[in-house]
């Protein structure tokens, strides 16, 4: 398709200079910039806006089919075709009957199946026998596959429940025969967690009553744990719902390619988090109700791919759950109509040949060529991409050497440049490049994943033919001749490791400038013992890089040597290694010689690095690892200009240290007793207290010194001394004793306290009453008689 899009542009471009050619109009402009451009949802929108304004059937028709193709089971767009054809906007060749069998058949869509119930209403207007028959059975048929769905309730249940109530009156067995079709559909429907479940109860419970008041007890008695459990369900529905975008009320809703930012993110998890519930099984249905879990997590899975219709996870998550409750039609469905969507997905891609492979090991006679088109098909739509980013990415490239240079006109002077041309295109064309190259990696694992198909499905002999499709391929990557060589190395038990051997030799010609490449080839030289043969590699090629390139060589290179090799060749790479690196640390180089499986005893003892991990790990500080005080474990070299100052903490200083503080509280002295700090008080009077209880009789205890924790020493010492307290001094034996007998006055009707007993002579101890310390009785109980209370 892209291929015509020049010519179309060149005709558009030299059609004002030609009175012949008539100039495009809008609906076939925009009918090329979306084969161009397939994924642009406004295009689209205005593409069917001006089909819709020309009048014209056939556009309108060529319009929507176009859009639906794209977009299938787009609901606002297909009741939106629907309407048209009614309306004979659309030439009558276009039944309407037949696009509602096929927009209903995978629709999950209630304002859909609304519009079908309203179709089958409108055309059977006449009432009689058929007719009512025709309407309950097309209500039957809606409700068997979207009458799980909340929304169903005020569109669909509540209307069909009417329906069957408006059945004019029979027989005896007719109106028996109403009153059972009532019955159930009333009872399905209040079981389920529909958005007028209540409403649906309360019509259940008057239509029962207005019956027989002791059959409806009975009933409603039976069905209250179902409906109960489905208002619960109901509630959770909601609140899983919000933010989903399953609502729309701006026209029609056309998905666009993911960018993958923090909202997309959180959408794809509050879908992945709502179709999980579902298959919770959150109204605990029975196993006996099986059918209709399944066909209610189908119906879920059936809206999330509308909406995340270019996201493969939500896809994948269908197929997964599919297969697991044994759905394989619809797992391949699904699979198919992801791949439809997300043709470049590689988890879709793989699921489906895998599901395609299992079922042909099914077969006697088995046939795999349909999976060999699948890959073919893949692996040309990755090729037709990474052509198009080749392409952009050399005509920037072209674009900014053009844009550098510097032209002068005729008198001399430099032309105006345009400011985007020198400064976008650098950018635009570094980006490309990084996304080529990531493209070439992808690239080269969709032909590694199809080389191990070839290989288990059909043998070695056909692996290796895919592989010599890989090798005439100039977008494959280096990895596709590594996985070949080792697939040979493994499964060929004849003369493996000399077939891998010439695929490695072979890609060197290709991919002898990457440093990866290179790399691999080694270790594998190495790893089957090929020492000759790898030291030749090595010399030959560690030239050929930077010695950042070449960095993973020579480690490589040096830890076989290490290990495996003499003194003399080991003290021989160390030197070389010198003279190529030479700000490395000798002793780096020294630890790497004796370092085995991540094994660095010189690291981790001698230069003390398991001893700071452990530092670090046991000690962060309560505030994190940047703390806004000194860490502690960087305390004990703080600057101090009292040498007496000792702090108990493990680690060094902080850097840089904080200033002097002059108001820095002294130090106490080593020698001072910790009841040394007791401030005295001026008024302290003699009291003399009853005698306390005998004091009990512990074992002595060894006495531990007291040390406090290391942020607590260092805050210590920038407290000012008390020396410099200028503040009041409390008496606070007479503060207690007012507060205790304070008097607090309140503004509500609440009970006042009582006032102060009058104040009685102290006994000649004087001093308080001893304390109560009896057990509590409650809040109304008074102190025990013949003992005072504590207050």
């Amino acid at each position: 398709m892209s291929e015509t899009l020049p010519e179309t542009t060149v005709k558009i471009e030299a059609s004002p200079a030609d009175d012949s050619v008539p100039p495009p109009s809008d609906f076939d402009t925009l009918k090329a910039r979306l084969k161009e451009s397939p994924h642009d949802p406004e295009t689209w929108k205005r593409f069917v806006d001006v089909a819709e304004s020309s009048g014209d059937g056939s556009q309108i028709r060529e319009a929507y089919d176009a859009l639906l193709k794209q977009y299938p089971n787009t609901a606002t767009a297909q009741i939106a075709y629907l309407k048209h054809v009614l309306n004979r906007r659309v030439s009558m060749t276009t039944d309407v009957e037949q696009l509602l069998n096929k927009f209903l058949r995978t629709s999950p869509s209630v304002e859909l199946w609304r519009f079908y119930l309203d179709y089958v209403l409108r055309v059977n207007v006449t009432p009689s026998p058929t007719t009512r028959e025709t309407v309950r059975k097309s209500y039957d048929y809606a409700l068997s596959h979207i009458g799980y769905d909340r929304d169903s309730g005020s569109a669909i249940w509540a209307e069909y429940i009417q329906f069957l109530r408006n059945a004019p009156e029979g027989s005896t067995w007719d109106n028996q025969q109403k009153m059972d079709a009532v019955r159930k559909a009333q009872n399905q429907a209040v079981q389920l967690p529909l958005d007028n479940v209540e409403q649906l109860w309360a019509q259940l419970e008057s239509y029962e009553t207005s019956l027989n008041k002791t059959t409806a007890k009975k009933i409603m008695t039976d069905l209250s744990p179902a409906h109960m459990q489905a208002r619960t369900v109901l509630r959770q529905l909601n609140i899983h719902l919000q933010g989903l975008g399953t609502s729309n009320t701006n026209g029609i809703f056309l998905p666009a390619p993911p960018t993958f930012s923090p909202q997309e993110r959180q959408l794809i998890g509050r879908w992945k988090s709502y179709l999980k519930w579902e298959e919770g099984n959150p109204l605990e249905l029975e196993e006996k109700d099986r059918a209709t879990l399944v066909a209610r997590v189908g119906h879920a899975y059936r809206k999330a791919v509308i909406r995340m219709r270019y996201y493969p996870e939500i896809w994948f998550m269908a197929y997964t759950w599919c297969t697991s409750v044994g759905q394989n039609a619809e797992a391949l469905s699904f699979l198919r109509s992801g791949l439809e969507a997300n043709p470049e997905s590689f988890v879709l891609t793989y699921a489906y040949v895998e599901l395609l492979e299992k079922a042909e090991l099914k077969k006697d006679q088995r046939d795999f060529s349909t999976i060999h088109s699948v890959y073919e098909r893949f692996i040309g739509g990755l090729r037709a991409h990474l052509a198009r980013l080749t392409e952009l990415a050399a005509q920037l490239d072209v674009t900014t050497k053009e844009a550098t240079e510097e032209p002068k006109d005729e008198s001399g002077s430099l032309e105006s440049i345009p400011a985007n041309s020198a400064t976008a295109a650098p950018g635009l064309n570094s980006r490309y490049q990084a996304e080529l190259v990531e493209r070439k990696r992808h690239y080269a694992n969709a032909w590694i994943a199809y080389m191990r198909f070839a290989r288990r499905s059909q043998g070695q002999t056909t692996c290796r033919e895919t592989f010599s499709k890989a090798r005439k391929d100039e977008y494959v990557g280096w990895e596709v001749y590594e996985a070949a060589a080792l697939t040979e190395y493994r499964c060929n038990s004849e003369d493996g490791r000399l077939v891998a051997s010439r695929i490695f030799e072979t890609g060197m010609k290709k991919f002898g400038t990457d440093a990866s490449y290179v790399l691999a080839h080694l270790s594998f030289l190495l790893t089957v013992n090929d020492e000759n043969n790898a030291r030749a590699l090595f010399e030959r090629v560690i030239g050929t890089f930077t010695p950042a390139e070449a960095k993973p060589i020579w480690e490589r290179w040096s830890r076989s040597q290490y290990q495996y090799d003499d003194l003399e060749a080991v003290l021989e790479i160390e030197r070389r290694m010198a003279e190529t690196y030479p700000n490395d640390a000798p002793i780096k180089r020294f630890a790497q010689r004796h370092t085995y499986h991540q094994i660095d005893a010189i690291a981790e003892i001698d230069l003390g690095f398991a001893k700071s991990k452990k530092a670090t790990a046991t000690n962060p500080g309560p505030f994190g690892p940047n703390p806004s005080y000194p860490p502690s474990d960087r305390l004990n070299s703080l600057p101090n200009d009292n040498p007496s100052v000792k702090t108990s903490v493990n680690g060094p200083a902080p850097n840089p240290p904080p200033p002097p503080n002059p108001n820095k509280r002294p130090p106490p002295p080593p020698e001072r007793k910790p009841t040394d700090f007791k401030r005295p008080r001026p008024d302290e009077r003699e009291r003399r207290r009853s005698p306390p209880p005998p004091p009990r009789r512990d074992p002595p205890k060894e006495e531990k010194p007291i040390g406090l924790p290391a942020v607590l020493s260092w805050f210590v010492t920038q407290l000012p001394p008390r020396e410099t307290f200028d503040g009041p001094v409390f008496n606070t034996d007479n503060l207690m004793d007012t507060l205790r007998t304070a008097v607090i006055p309140s503004s509500t009707n609440r009970v006042r306290s009582p006032p102060p007993p009058a104040a009685q002579p102290r006994s000649a101890g004087g001093g308080r009453p001893p304390p109560d310390y009896g057990p509590y009785q409650g809040p109304q109980s008074g102190p025990p008689r013949g003992r005072p209370g504590r207050y």
